[in-house]
Parts: C-alpha cells; sequence; structure tokens
C-alpha cells in the first residue's frame, strides 16, 4: 500500500542532511586516508532511493498508487486508510530500521577495515 513512504521520507531527510555535510567537509576538507561520512551517508542514500523507488514501482504496477487523488487507493475509505497507516508504522518502519542496520554494520566494518590497514601500515 504505503509502506514504501516511510524510506522515502528517510532518505529525503537523509539526503537534506548529507547535502549539508558534504559542505562542510568541503571547507574542513583534511586527510583522505578516510572515507568521508558524507560519501558513506551517501551510500545510505543510494539505498534508500533504490529500495523505495523499486517498491513505488511494484505499488504502481498492482494498482495501489494511481495518478489521480488521492494518489494511495487505500485513501479512499477510512479502513483502507487506517490500515494502510497500520502497514506504514509496521512495514514501513521495519524496512527503513533495517536498511539503516545494514548500512550501520557496513560503515562499522568499513571503518574498522581502514583502521587495521591504516595500524598494519605503520608497524611496517
Amino acid at each position: 500500500m504505503a509502506c514504501f513512504l516511510v524510506p522515502m521520507a528517510e532518505a529525503i531527510v537523509t539526503t537534506a542532511v548529507n547535502h549539508n555535510l558534504q559542505k562542510k567537509e568541503e571547507k574542513n576538507s583534511g586527510s583522505k586516508a578516510h572515507i568521508s561520512f558524507s560519501k558513506k551517508l551517501n551510500v545510505l542514500n543510494n539505498m534508500l532511493w533504490g529500495g523505495s523507488g523499486l517498491l513505488a514501482f511494484e505499488h504502481v504496477w498492482h494498482g495501489e498508487v494511481v495518478p489521480f487523488f488521492p494518489f494511495l487507493t487505500a485513501a479512499e475509505t477510512p479502513e483502507g486508510t487506517a490500515e494502510m497507516l497500520h502497514e506504514m508504522s509496521t512495514n514501513g518502519v521495519g524496512m527503513a530500521l533495517l536498511v539503516t542496520l545494514v548500512w550501520g554494520i557496513w560503515a562499522a566494518v568499513e571503518h574498522l577495515n581502514r583502521k587495521n590497514i591504516a595500524e598494519a601500515g605503520d608497524n611496517i
């Protein structure tokens, strides 16, 4: 129904944050020995936008999203709206959290990997 709207909303927020972060990092450009946080955040943005786009396409394909008001067929009735909001609060939030968790694990592993490589280089 509308579960894709939650990760899409997160993608909008993280894109805005990333845009501002990139500007700050450009002003304070320092060591290039690590991947900047804005580049890591860009990976999360790509994951969120890609997943949301695919889900939106799937919902359009199945006729759940239409090009006329109210755009979401579930919002045509109060019962459908309640079901849609429940799906957004369960499935949508769950998907957004899972994607963010996977990204967080990737970012932590990448950071530790870079740190180990740097320490190994110092020991040579």
